[in-house]
């Protein structure tokens, strides 16, 4: 009977901790009980990190969407060529309540916007990174829809200036860089370009929805009171999916398995604004998106007289294809990046974008004309555009870590504004210098891609190989067998 109910003891007691011999030593029914207990005690961890994995993925998606949709509405800035044919129709026409503007100024609100949109990304940065995201978006949103409301009820020159160049280009500034830096806290380093090419993709595709709905809203309500819509509807689309907006809780780890597995890059040290400043890469980089943005805006502010003399009723239809463009270059240049590196991408990106400058001179001087060529040239070149506003963001964070992240990359992004007020100025004066021909401007533009391209190739850094650790369970593990062994 002992022996019987010693037997039913050790079945009962065996799924609990199976059976340990009392004869054994010590340190062997140590491990024994040890080794099981860790196994349960990992599949309980393992379960943990599954569900509170799961759950940080689907916050961190929310973030990324509400991003893209912000962006989808900020893209409103790409709707100024509609915006400003409508004030010169109004010029030219004159009458009661007509705009009095001088002709070569009709495109001062649009270049002061790009200049505040630019700036005021530092400070909304440092607002990002010190209140978070979303006071930082509903500001944005409010100042966006203040700008096109007040801009609504007035013809007048400087109301222009500061209604829709200073409130809505800072609104830009404040909604943009809410956008994506909590959507990158979510995510591991390896999605860092994936995930800023999604969120930047909606300012680029923006214009696919926003010309034609700008045109119907012309022709049925006249400019005034379409700046007004605008407004009302923007500021709500903007400050409603900025409340979607959240930076990861204090000591979130993006992907909890990487801490286990072997580390074969150095951890990123989080640099304030003054020693970003300090550094010669920062330069580089200010220098190649200076290059790279303003050459892509160069095209994009031309396109649409190029797809005209061309295309004529059908040159719209560039519009919507350089938007796609645009979004895709996001999109696919952050995926390329994570693979092949940042470096290696903005390479590649440049020497091609400098390429199809050059092979823009005969399709533009009357040498060839082929309608088709020209719409794809344009879109690719669009396209390379779009990769920088990806490939930048993503160079700030690897760099620079994402602790000051939103006042950094507002720093390097005022390459962006001072790249497009410049360049589009010197390629206006070379084409008026030219009468009327692009020829210039895209050598221009060219040779610059090329320097830029040199100047990346310094970014490309050799990977230091780090020596495996085993983890430190297996250490323990090994330790105790040892030591069992021994007794």
């Amino acid at each position: 009977m002992p022996s019987s109910s010693g037997s039913v003891d050790q079945q009962s007691a065996k799924p609990a901790i199976g059976v340990i011999k009392v004869d054994w030593p010590l340190a062997t029914r140590v491990q024994q009980m040890t080794s099981r207990g860790l196994e349960q005690s990992a599949f309980h961890n393992k379960e943990v990190t599954m569900s509170t994995k799961s759950v940080s993925s689907r916050r961190g998606w929310t973030v990324v969407l509400a991003g893209t949709a912000i962006n989808l509405a900020l893209g409103i800035l790409y709707a100024w060529s509609i915006l400003k044919g409508a004030i010169v129709d109004s010029i030219n026409q004159g009458g009661v309540g007509a705009f009095t503007w001088e002709i070569s100024s009709a495109n001062d609100p649009y270049a002061v916007a790009c200049l505040a949109f630019a700036f005021s990304m530092i400070v909304a940065g440092k607002m990002q990174d010190k209140f978070g995201p979303k006071l930082t978006s509903i500001i944005g949103g409010l100042m966006v829809g203040g700008g096109f409301i007040m801009a609504s009820h007035s013809t007048n020159y400087w109301t222009w200036i500061v209604g829709f160049g200073l409130l809505f280009g800072c609104g830009m500034g404040f909604a943009y860089s809410a956008a994506t830096p909590p959507a990158l806290r979510w995510f591991p380093p390896a999605k860092t370009g994936l995930i800023a090419g999604i969120v930047v993709a909606g300012f680029g595709l923006a214009p696919v929805y926003i010309a034609p709905t700008a045109k119907y809203l012309l022709g049925a309500y006249g400019l005034q009171h379409s700046m007004l819509i605008f407004g009302i509807a923007f500021s709500i689309v903007v400050s409603l999916f900025g409340m979607l907006l959240s930076n990861p809780p204090a000591g979130f780890v993006a992907d909890p398995n990487a801490a286990k597995s072997v580390t074969k890059k150095t951890a990123v040290e989080d640099k304030t604004p003054s020693q970003i400043l300090r550094s010669g890469k920062f330069y580089v980089l200010w220098a190649t998106f200076f290059i790279g943005a303003g050459a892509g805006l160069m095209v994009i502010g031309s396109a649409k007289g190029l797809a005209t003399a061309s295309l004529g009723e059908w040159a719209f239809l560039v519009v919507a294809v350089m938007s796609i463009g645009n979004a895709a270059g996001r999109v696919i240049a952050g995926v390329v990046s994570d693979k092949i590196g940042r470096a290696n991408t903005l390479i590649i990106m440049l020497a091609f974008q400098a390429a199809l400058m050059f092979a823009a001179i005969p399709l533009t001087d009357g040498t060839y004309n082929n309608a088709v060529a020209l719409v794809m040239l344009v879109t690719f070149m669009v396209f390379n555009y779009g990769t920088n506003l990806s490939l930048f963001p993503s160079f700030a964070k690897d760099y620079w870590g994402a602790k000051n992240y939103g006042v950094n990359y507002g720093i390097l992004f005022s390459a962006w504004g001072i790249g497009a007020f410049t360049l589009v100025r010197i390629s206006e004066v070379l084409k008026a210098r030219a009468g009327g021909s692009f020829t210039m401007s895209f050598a221009a533009a060219g040779a610059l891609l090329i320097v830029g391209a040199m100047l990346a190739s310094t970014l490309r850094t050799r990977k230091a190989e780090v020596p495996e650790l085993a983890p430190a369970f297996e250490e323990e593990e090994d330790l105790a067998l040892s030591r069992a062994t021994n007794d």
